[in-house]
């Protein structure tokens, strides 16, 4: 019985979603000086890949595309995650596929 391989273009389904970004309210921010190893877990678990890490060591973040599903609050907690909650009203993100 021969397996069939399955791919999903991620990056197609999260450009039909729509962002509102409160510029002067990030809902996520991050401690100061946070911990390579907490950081690399966010790297590896954000499903919007809002977590990076370049080659050369420097990492970055970005809360303008997330998807608000919690996944970083859970995965690291309080140990990166200074501030975690919903976007003000009519802000973050309107899922307009699925």
């Amino acid at each position: 019985m021969s397996m069939q391989q399955i791919t999903v273009n991620v990056d197609g389904y999260l450009a039909l979603n729509k962002y509102e970004v409160d510029e002067a309210n990030a809902h996520i921010e991050l401690v100061e000086d946070p911990s390579d190893e907490e950081f690399d877990k966010l790297v590896m678990v954000c499903p919007a890949a809002l977590y990076k890490r370049e080659p050369d060591g420097t990492t970055s973040f970005d809360y303008a595309g997330c998807l608000e599903c919690g996944t970083c609050r859970i995965a690291c907690g309080d140990t990166i995650i200074a501030r975690w909650e919903n976007p003000q009203p009519t802000m973050g993100v309107e899922y307009r596929f699925g």
